[in-house]
């Protein structure tokens, strides 16, 4: 690559850059989302993954699809690794709360 190739393909990333930062600053006063908004997002995204995970493994038992053990098996994983995630955040949230209460003032 030439120094003139590089400079195009950088510049090009220059300019992808500001465009995504734009869009999200626009994206974010247009529109913010509330903790409780991205908290309900999170868990019903949870809720969709284990729902998923349950119907492909029903289906695998039945044999009314083509997917693998394996493939069975990663969406179980990923449902349970999702749901541990957010048992995990819910814990670090009441701890947090806790500390927060027992602040004098």
């Amino acid at each position: 690559m030439s120094s003139m190739e590089i400079n195009s393909v950088l510049a090009q990333m220059r300019s992808m850059s500001v465009q995504a930062t734009g869009m999200a600053v626009e994206s974010e006063a247009s529109n913010p989302a509330s903790f409780s908004t991205m908290l309900s997002q999170s868990i019903e995204a949870v809720n969709n993954t284990q729902q998923k995970a349950g119907a492909l493994s029903e289906a695998f038992i039945k044999g009314e699809t083509d997917a693998s053990l394996a493939e069975v098996m990663v969406s179980l994983q990923k449902s349970n690794l999702s749901f541990q995630t957010v048992v995990q955040t819910r814990n670090k949230l009441v701890d947090a709360y806790k500390e927060v209460m027992r602040m004098s003032m």
